[in-house]
């Protein structure tokens, strides 16, 4: 599968439906695959933690979650034409695993979260099998394995924060041969239970979801100002590359 790189990090240039047909002749493969969201911050931070750069570079999907992995391609002639969300793509993988009758299971968050967004889901998405969850404060991770495997889930969703929950699927990906899809998913059961509370279609849309979430978050600025490096050591390395 073809990657574009951006300052040494992998990003996977395709679209939903290229990821989901793909994932889904994987699966009937019997090959495992994994999920994770690339965005400016995650980028920045590959820069200074080694650890996070193999974790992102090591996944089979490295989704643009983030309208400055778009802008980049754009700087850089790719081949990125749209942002592909962590928690889109799971509504996306959700809606595929109802359609093929393959079992999921939720790792991560509070309880009442988790079961929240179990259930919404499961009203929402017909057909929907969420075989199993656990809350993401399990302390035995023998038991929350043996649970994965009774559950017969094929996909497993894990909220863990990151990148503890890319090291969590890391480790236990070899012990859970069953399981064919991992992905790392954040916040997503929050935005799920309705606990959090998206940004509207138009801002979404017009790849300005960041500047809603700042505008209700004002102390996410920090975070923010990693874009602005981004895009400056795009433009650099492309400098660099002349």
């Amino acid at each position: 599968m073809k990657k574009e790189q951006y300052l040494g990090v992998s990003v996977s240039p395709l679209t939903y439906d290229q990821i989901i047909q793909d994932m889904k002749t994987r699966i009937q493969a019997g090959e495992q695959s994994t999920v994770i969201a690339v965005n400016p911050e995650k980028v920045m931070t590959a820069q200074r933690d080694p650890l996070v750069k193999e974790l992102i570079n090591s996944s089979t999907y490295q989704i643009a979650d983030g309208v400055g992995m778009i802008i980049a391609s754009k700087l850089k002639k790719g081949e990125l034409t749209e942002r592909v969300t962590g928690v889109d793509m799971m509504g996306r993988i959700l809606e595929m695993a109802a359609a093929e009758n393959i079992g999921v299971f939720f790792y991560g968050a509070k309880e009442e979260t988790v079961k929240k967004a179990k259930e919404k889901l499961e009203a929402a998405i017909p057909g929907l099998n969420v075989a199993g969850y656990e809350n993401g404060y399990v302390k035995d991770q023998d038991a929350l394995l043996d649970k994965i495997r009774q559950s017969g889930a094929k996909i497993v969703f894990a909220a863990l924060g990151s990148p503890r929950q890319e090291l969590w699927i890391r480790e236990n990906m070899p012990k859970l041969p069953d399981v064919k899809v991992f992905q790392g998913v954040g916040g997503s059961f929050d935005v799920y239970s309705g606990n959090v509370q998206r940004a509207p279609e138009m801002y979404r849309k017009a790849g300005l979801e960041w500047l809603y979430r700042l505008m209700k978050e004002p102390k996410r600025i920090k975070r923010q100002m990693a874009l602005p490096k981004f895009l400056i050591a795009i433009l650099t390395s492309r400098r660099d590359q002349k």
